[in-house]
This record gives C-alpha cells, sequence and structure tokens, in this order.
C-alpha cells in the first residue's frame, strides 16, 4: 500500500542558510596581495640596491606567508549551516569545509531554543532536546545570532500552534 503525504504537511515553514561573513572577496584579494607584492617588491629593489641583498628573500617570505594565511582562512570559510524546519521534524546541517557534514534532528515540539548571554563573551545559540544540546551559529556576530534566533524561535512557535 502506497502512503500519500501532504504536500502542505511537507513543505518547510522555515529554511535558511547560515555562512560566516566575507569582508574581503576575491577581487579584493588580488587588489591587497598586488599592492602588497608591490611594495615588497620596492622595498625589496631598494635594499638590493643600497648592498642589503639577503632582505629581499625575507620581503618575498613576508608576501608568501600572507598568501597563505588568506588561503587558510578562505578555505576556513567554506563552513556553513543549515536550518530547515518542517512541520514534523528541525534539521540542523553543518557542512565542513572539507564538504564532510553532520546533521542533527530535533522534534519541533520538544525542542528548545536558547540563546545564552555570556560576560565578556559571544553569545551562544543552542537546541536541547531530551538531554542532547547543539551549539550553532557560533561563527555569526551577536546581533545576527539574536535576529536569527527570534526568527527561529517565532517559526517554532508557529510550527507548535494547531494549524487552521
Amino acid at each position: 500500500m502506497t502512503e500519500l503525504r501532504d504536500p502542505i504537511h511537507d513543505a518547510a515553514r522555515f529554511s535558511a542558510v547560515l555562512m560566516p561573513h566575507r569582508s574581503l572577496g576575491p577581487k579584493g584579494f588580488l587588489i591587497l596581495m598586488g599592492a602588497v607584492s608591490a611594495v615588497s617588491f620596492g622595498t625589496g629593489l631598494l635594499f638590493y640596491m643600497i648592498g642589503a641583498w639577503p632582505v629581499v628573500g625575507f620581503m618575498g617570505l613576508d608576501v608568501a606567508l600572507l598568501y597563505t594565511a588568506f588561503t587558510l582562512n578562505f578555505r576556513a570559510l567554506r563552513l556553513y549551516e543549515t536550518v530547515d524546519l518542517k512541520q514534523d521534524a528541525l534539521t540542523v546541517t553543518r557542512v565542513a569545509p572539507s564538504g564532510r557534514s553532520q546533521v542533527w534532528n530535533f522534534n519541533p515540539y520538544w525542542v528548545r531554543l536558547k540563546l545564552e548571554q555570556r560576560v565578556g563573551r559571544p553569545t551562544q545559540l543552542s537546541l536541547a532536546s531530551h538531554g542532547h544540546r547543539l551549539v550553532f551559529a557560533s561563527f555569526l556576530t551577536d546581533s545576527e545570532r539574536e535576529d536569527f534566533a527570534s526568527a527561529l524561535s517565532a517559526a517554532l512557535s508557529s510550527a507548535r500552534s494547531p494549524a487552521v
């Protein structure tokens, strides 16, 4: 026997993709690296001309280290989390920069959303149900976390109320 599903029952009530903020895009990165390379090359050339040629290698090393640091930072920014709320499930999926994903499922009727204010530290957003706790959205700013918490809280309240 085939079970018929109600499309309204399966439709997402709330869906969000959370990503770390990237203040420097690819074009900005190329401009920054070009400027740093030009300054480093000019300074290295000046030192070479006055006879301090070993400094040139250190100037190149600075550029290489800066490039490596930005490359590692851009790789870390590939992290993202998705939050999907349907009638019968709240699903949080975290995708690591390596592409590995972890999925947590909660019953929207039992899950509790908590935004914890911590003195001298960023706020912490978590979901708790049946003795399990998931801290998520840790890469968001405090104000972004508060806005997201209020939106998710409203969606959970709506999901818990009986359909009219």
